[in-house]
């Protein structure tokens, strides 16, 4: 009787919600206070998005609105035409919409998949490994993690520009890491087929590889080798980019994947020792298919900075067929030119749209994946 009438009394003070996860109940002025909070940051933070959006769906070649409109009197997709038509400034160059989404996809995949596969290597023999001066390493990567990724521009295209090679070079470049992916995917399946162990997440690596594979098959056939060709300037290419980017983005990927793998118990890999399995298949059959989240999130970070990158994209690439949407975007306006802000609007939502579906469909993973190494044990 006691107990029911503390339990009644604590619920009504509400020091405590009833049920697993809730949260302390809130008296009313306390919820109204909460809630228009809630509404204001809610507004201040989709206003822009509602204004840009509404001046997409203006006449192609619309100016600036000089009134507040946040609902469009009239939708009209003239402007999304005229960016797919158009992408580029007519001083700037003549390139489709489609090879530049197909440069910042090539980009940002690239950088996704080099991040989170060297990072991944990384952080397991940061979370597993003992070796000298491993503290050290895994501090200075933090070190790395708070310098603005701007501040090593210089030194990273002063050291990619004195790196040249013919374009023969680089095609057969392409041609032999296809066939070395292909083969280990080949090598992969038959040895998860033999071990009755090809399940969906084999099928996903396989198809994921064979994306790649094609991809640098596309490359190489798309290179162009004229008679009297110059020497690829590895500077000036979006493959410079890339290399830059990912430079800048293994730091982080490492950092986030070691947090992750902490929370891993090493008695799985002690049990797999015992039952007779190798460090490879402790780390391909047991560490990446439950870092699995980690991974994900890792890889639409990459992603996502890859396909948004302009500093570095505009610092390196001088030639119209290696630009990027960042770039293309930044094309329409200018100090001389009058800008054409519907088209431009258009342009912005055409970017961020690709990045904001894949979030909203996988955030609950994304989420999970930040907060799952935030805490060890």
């Amino acid at each position: 009787m006691a107990n029911s009438s503390i339990t009644q009394s604590t619920s009504r003070k509400g020091l405590f919600a009833r049920g697993r996860g809730a949260g302390r109940q809130l008296e009313w002025w306390q919820q109204l206070l909460l809630q228009v909070f809630c509404l204001v940051v809610a507004v201040s933070v989709l206003f822009p998005i509602m204004w840009i959006v509404t001046l997409s769906f203006k006449e192609a070649g619309s100016q600036r609105s000089s009134t507040l409109e946040l609902i469009p009197k009239s939708i009209s997709f003239s402007s999304y035409q005229a960016v797919i038509d158009q992408p580029l400034s007519k001083t700037a160059g003549d390139i489709s919409f489609w090879k530049l989404m197909g440069n910042s996809f090539f980009l940002a995949a690239g950088v996704s998949f080099f991040s989170v596969m060297i990072g991944v290597a990384a952080a397991y023999a940061f979370s597993r490994l003992n070796f000298v001066g491993r503290k050290f390493l895994f501090l200075s990567i933090g070190f790395i993690l708070l310098m603005p990724g701007i501040a090593t521009l210089a030194p990273l295209f002063a050291m990619l520009a004195k790196i040249r090679t013919s374009l023969e070079v680089l095609r057969i470049i392409y041609f032999v890491l296809a066939g070395l992916i292909v083969t280990s995917l080949i090598l992969m399946t038959i040895s998860r087929i033999r071990s009755d162990d090809f399940r969906a997440g084999s099928i996903a690596v396989v198809f994921g590889g064979l994306a790649v594979a094609g991809l640098l098959l596309w490359g190489g056939l798309g290179i162009d080798i004229p008679k009297n060709a110059k020497p690829f300037d590895l500077g000036r290419s979006l493959y410079g980019v890339g290399l830059a980017m990912i430079s800048g983005a293994l730091p982080f990927a490492i950092w986030n994947l070691k947090g992750y793998l902490d929370t891993i118990p090493k008695e799985l890999e002690e049990a797999a020792i015992i039952d007779g399995a190798s460090p490879n298949q402790i780390f391909f059959r047991i560490i990446l298919p439950l870092a699995t989240p980690a991974l994900a999130v890792t890889a639409f970070l990459g992603f996502m900075a890859g396909w948004t990158e302009f500093a570095l994209t505009a610092r390196f690439i001088n030639k119209a067929e290696n630009y990027t949407l960042a770039i293309a975007l930044q094309t329409m306006t200018g100090q001389y030119t009058t800008v054409s802000w519907s088209n431009f609007a258009a342009m912005s939502i055409m970017i961020s749209l690709p990045v904001s579906i894949v979030y909203l469909a996988l955030q609950k993973y994304i989420v999970g994946g930040l907060t799952l190494g935030g805490v060890k044990g």
